[in-house]
């Protein structure tokens, strides 16, 4: 069986957030699978998607604060669209635009402290896009 649907996640602000409720909330198909995999693909290159602890909030800032030093915002070229716009890039790049995670049982099989993460790298990033393939049996 393959599945795939587009999904919108609501505007956030920039840094790390914890999407997986909110992603799940638009996949009820996902409880037909036995086994499968499921691959989230983001539509936009200044944003990214990864897999991380989902328990403690401070490492989400943790994390913005690494990557914040990782690409400073500064002069750079590509900065018509704002100081933010070029690190964004490089950090979506860094990071990556897909996850895939299996599916055991109608559930997603991640690890007791994984979470799916929407990276804003964004100052005002908007909308934001994910096309959802899931196949299995």
């Amino acid at each position: 069986m393959w599945i795939q649907k587009e999904i919108g996640l609501e505007p956030k602000a920039r840094g790390f957030h914890l999407v997986t409720g909110e992603i799940l909330g638009e996949l009820p198909e996902i409880g037909n699978f036995r086994v499968g995999m499921m691959n989230l693909f983001i539509l936009h290159t200044s944003a990214s998607l990864t897999l991380n602890e989902n328990a403690d909030p401070t490492v989400r800032r943790d994390f913005e604060t690494c990557f914040d030093r990782i690409v400073p915002e500064g002069d750079y070229f590509h900065s018509d669209e704002g100081l933010d716009d070029l690190p964004a890039h490089v950090k979506s790049s860094l990071l990556g635009s897909s996850v895939y995670i299996p599916i055991s049982n109608g559930r997603l099989r991640l690890g007791a402290w994984q979470g799916i993460y929407l990276c804003e790298h964004r100052n005002h990033g908007g909308t934001r896009r994910i096309v959802v393939t899931l196949h299995g049996e």
